[in-house]
């Protein structure tokens, strides 16, 4: 798309894009009159029913891009049951309710039932919608097909097909999910397909679910918003080196810093750096996908409204969240996919909002790094340095591994004088001797210390004694242990088989022949 094109776009308004007065009436109650880019190339072609590839980096508004034409779309029509007439796929359970809470605002003009079919929520309740007619079904690709093999969900008459966040569906391991279920939907359906980045492997399920699509592309694959301010910090390979840093760069903040989103690539980094925040009195909660959904809709709802200001998350929280004041994202940890730098430095800066990203790297860390800065097209800026000085915790420079010889004085290929392995690190306490007591009065007091060398001299000589003196009366000297016969070496011939002479009384009883 030209800039033309995008300026001219720009210009438009809702009442311009061919919606419904029903839709524009809630459109004007929300507070909008001017659709962003994405909106307002994708919406009209949306409308005519053609079908739709857009591109656009997170914040844009790809949710009201899709949500809103098929409001316009759904006034004609009724559901049938168990038969939806739209179906939006999301990857996350998160993505799918913030979906919904779009029909429920923009849609509050209209009487449509709206199934929401995601994991942690009961079965019994979700098929209840299903068996009343649902005019828009949300839903997660592994329970939606849950449903289907239930023979709860019949898809053929699915009229609209929305493939929401398609990255994120490749990165869960949702694409063999995705074909299965298009081709259980009608081949006449309309398809809308929304993604920030185009990989390969996402370019190659385009071209074979969607036809003649209309490419709405309003920013360049994979990049940032200019009015984020992205950073990159340096910090030591340990992880609570890491943390020190991140605390440091949150106190550092104070004045700017409303509340944030903090980013750890596994589960288990998010409860470690959740509790380690907690101890240091910071007001932080959690997020990640081994809690529980309502926990989860608890957690981003004290988040949103303001009652928490730190949120430790993994990249379940990381794509498509709603959360329009988030002042700073910190990365704990550079992403391995540089995909998620994207969508996670997107959770800020969002409505043209401006915002700030840290992200905390290590020198292990450099790859990934570069892999990000080469997605993004632009370099990334340091904090305070890059990392080739990187202090330790006692303040001395750490020097390259292969520097360090150097810096003894050693040449190259010369041995070090080494102690044998058990002297390496064990050293034996030394007692503190008078002098340093004097020069020291907080050591232990020198009489103290007289008395315990003199108890110890008493149990050194009695233990001496009982060595070389006379042996105790009534104690006899026990033979060796070579020496002494074995308990089963006794005399084999007198050895008795069997009861010996003692037979018992039942074997005398007379027996009647």
């Amino acid at each position: 798309m030209s800039s033309e094109d995008q300026t001219a776009l720009e210009a438009l308004n809702f009442a311009n894009l061919g919606l419904s007065p029903k839709v524009l009436s809630a459109v004007v109650d929300a507070g909008y009159t001017t659709p962003t880019p994405i909106q307002a190339g994708a919406i009209p072609h949306a409308l005519q029913g053609k079908d739709v590839l857009g591109i656009a980096q997170t914040g844009t508004g790809k949710t009201a891009s899709f949500v809103l034409p098929m409001l316009t779309r759904l006034e004609k029509g009724r559901a049938r049951a168990r038969m939806p007439r739209t179906l939006i796929l999301e990857p996350t359970r998160e993505l799918a309710a913030q979906v919904e809470e779009n029909f429920v605002r923009y849609g509050k003009n209209h009487r449509l039932n709206i199934a929401l079919l995601i994991g942690g929520v009961s079965f019994d309740d979700q098929e209840k919608k299903l068996e009343r007619g649902a005019d828009v079904l949300i839903a997660t690709p592994g329970r939606l097909l849950d449903h289907f093999e239930r023979g709860k969900l019949l898809l053929t008459g699915v009229e609209i097909l929305v493939i929401d966040e398609a990255d994120r569906m490749l990165d869960m391991g949702f694409i063999p999910d995705i074909e299965r279920i298009c081709k259980l939907i009608p081949f006449t359906r309309q398809t809308l397909f929304f993604s920030a980045t185009m990989p390969p492997e996402i370019t190659k399920l385009t071209e074979q679910f969607l036809h003649a699509p209309v490419r709405i592309e309003v920013s360049r694959a994979a990049t940032t918003a200019t009015n984020i301010v992205q950073r990159l910090v340096k910090s030591g390979s340990k992880p609570w080196e890491k943390r020190a840093v991140l605390r440091e760069l949150i106190r550092s903040e104070a004045d700017s810093l409303k509340n944030a989103i903090i980013f750890c690539n596994r589960k288990v980094d998010v409860s470690e750096l959740f509790r380690s925040l907690i101890k240091y009195d910071f007001d932080a909660g959690a997020l990640h996908g081994d809690m529980d959904q309502r926990a989860r809709m608890t957690m981003l709802s004290n988040f949103r409204d303001g009652r928490l200001k730190l949120l430790v998350a993994s990249d379940v929280a990381a794509r498509g969240l709603d959360i329009p004041d988030v002042s700073h994202v910190f990365n704990f940890d550079v992403p391995i996919h540089a995909e998620d730098y994207v969508h996670r430095i997107g959770r800020t800066g969002r409505a043209g909002r401006s915002g700030k990203s840290f992200t905390i790297a290590t020198k292990s860390d450099t790859k990934n790094v570069d892999a990000i800065e080469k997605l993004i097209g632009q370099k990334i800026e340091w904090h305070d340095g890059d990392l080739s000085t990187i202090f330790t915790s006692e303040g001395e420079e750490e020097q390259p591994r292969r520097g360090r010889a150097k810096a003894r004085g050693e040449k190259r290929g010369e041995k070090r004088d080494r102690k044998p392995r058990g002297e390496r690190h064990a050293t034996p306490p030394v007692e503190p001797t008078a002098e340093d007591v004097a020069e020291q009065p907080s050591l232990v007091p020198a009489e103290v210390i007289e008395a315990r060398r003199q108890r110890k001299q008493a149990i050194r000589s009695e233990n001496s004694q009982r060595k070389s003196g006379p042996e105790e009366p009534g104690r006899e000297e026990r033979p060796a242990r070579n020496d002494r016969p074995h308990r089963r070496r006794d005399d084999e011939a007198n050895t008795v088989v069997g009861f010996g002479d003692d037979m018992p009384a039942f074997m005398k009883v007379a027996v009647k022949v």
